[in-house]
């Protein structure tokens, strides 16, 4: 009667990066093989791809020593960005006012799944 897991998540709150930035890397790696997500993280010239990376690397861990899967057989079932707390910075203007800066943050959440054999 006991189900068999079969997927691992991690995620990473709070991460100092737009989610907009975030959700094209993350958008990469979708439904891809881990290795083939690792490299194209590895190769992708953009500042989210290191912190989406550590993020699946964490995936990974969690799947191996929490749940026994198989390294071989794991993909990226999910990958998705949702919006943090937003920090509010002011910026000095002209004529003595002031505008406001939003400083995004981003929770990201990778889910990786057993591929099934058959």
């Amino acid at each position: 009667m006991s189900e068999q897991i079969t997927s691992a998540k991690a995620v990473a709150k709070t991460v100092r990066i737009a989610p907009r930035k975030a959700r094209l890397v993350v958008d990469l790696i979708r439904g891809k093989k881990i290795g083939d997500a690792i490299s194209i993280l590895k190769f992708t010239p953009r500042s989210a791809s290191p912190i989406v990376e550590k993020v699946l690397m964490s995936a990974i861990a969690n799947a191996e020593h929490n749940f026994d899967l198989d390294v071989e057989n794991l993909y990226v079932s999910e990958a998705y960005v949702n919006e943090g707390p937003t920090m509010k910075r002011f910026r000095p203007r002209a004529k003595g006012s002031a505008s406001q800066i939003l400083k995004r943050t981003s929770h990201i959440t990778v889910v990786v799944s057993e591929k099934k054999e058959g």
